[in-house]
């Protein structure tokens, strides 16, 4: 359990890294959206047979990396609409 939240740390940082622009997620944040790209990741490489959900492989750590990133730029634009819709009213 440890090592899947250590892997969510790398795998969140490495989505911060390659989304383009300023983030302005937390830690918490980014271990939570690399948390689910890790498992979104791990299902895929399941569905594939490549691996389980849980086992350190290249295609799940990438399509977890891949995921993490569309969910890093999901997460930022959600919160650049709520705070223009903040600053309006």
């Amino acid at each position: 359990m440890i090592g899947f939240i250590v892997a969510g740390l790398i795998i969140g940082g490495l989505a911060r890294l390659f989304t383009p622009g300023k983030q302005r997620l937390g830690l918490l944040a980014t271990l939570l959206l690399g948390l689910a790209g890790s498992v979104i990741g791990g299902t895929v490489a399941n569905l594939l047979g490549t691996g389980g959900i849980f086992e350190l492989n290249i295609l799940g750590f990438i399509v977890a990396v891949i995921a993490s990133v569309m969910l890093v730029g999901t997460a930022e634009s959600i919160s650049a609409r709520n705070k223009r819709s903040i600053t309006k009213n």
